[in-house]
């Protein structure tokens, strides 16, 4: 039976209650990779979230069950010290990239992460590096505190490269009080009209 997405992140957050491949380095749980890909509904839920352990950087892997392109990354962070500053990401690595890897690679995209914001936060992608993706690795440092970084929720907006689905599966999370609003539209309001693009 084929899945059936809900939200931008169903995609992700299927593969895993089925197959728990999506793992991550220096975690304070290791196995709690997975707990931040989490159904859009639940994006506030701060219950579950990753801590990194011996110092301020983590990487998280992602695999996909088919290619996708992917539009933007949607993050929610801690706040205060356990706020990461920086963002790398790797995309179609066919193993989890290390820390060594991490700062020698150079990545596919290199984001300043905002830091203050209580929820959700979009960060559109270029589109051209991203259009056919089975995997990702992003590498989270640079945390205000310098000692640890946490993540609450992690997320992607796009669609799905399979000539099989249907040509209407889009994989975009709709705003909560309009059917037509974009995430764009819903998260620039929140901020303040502050959106950061990816470079």
């Amino acid at each position: 039976m084929a899945p059936r997405w809900h939200g931008s992140v169903q995609f992700v957050s299927s593969y895993r209650q089925r197959q728990p491949s999506v793992h991550g380095l220096n975690l304070t749980v290791p196995e709690d990779a997975k707990e931040i890909i989490k159904p859009w509904d639940e994006r506030e839920d701060n219950s579950k979230y990753l801590d990194s352990n011996v110092d301020d950087q983590l990487i998280v892997h992602i695999p996909f069950t088919e290619n996708v392109r992917i539009k933007s990354v949607l993050l929610k962070l801690g706040r205060g010290e356990v706020t990461p500053r920086h963002l790398r990401i790797y995309a179609n690595r066919s193993n989890i990239v290390d820390f060594s890897e991490a700062e020698t690679l150079k990545p596919h995209v290199n984001i300043s992460l905002l830091e203050g914001e209580t929820g959700v936060v979009e960060y559109p992608m270029r589109v051209a590096a991203f259009a056919s993706v089975h995997s990702l690795s992003l590498f989270f440092n640079d945390s205000v505190g310098e000692e640890s970084s946490r993540i609450y929720y992690l997320g992607f907006r796009g669609d799905m490269r399979s000539v099989k689905r249907e040509l209407n599966s889009k994989l975009e999370v709709p705003a909560p009080n309009a059917a037509d609003a974009s995430l764009t539209d819903r998260v620039t309001h929140k901020v303040g009209g502050q959106q950061t693009t990816a470079r």
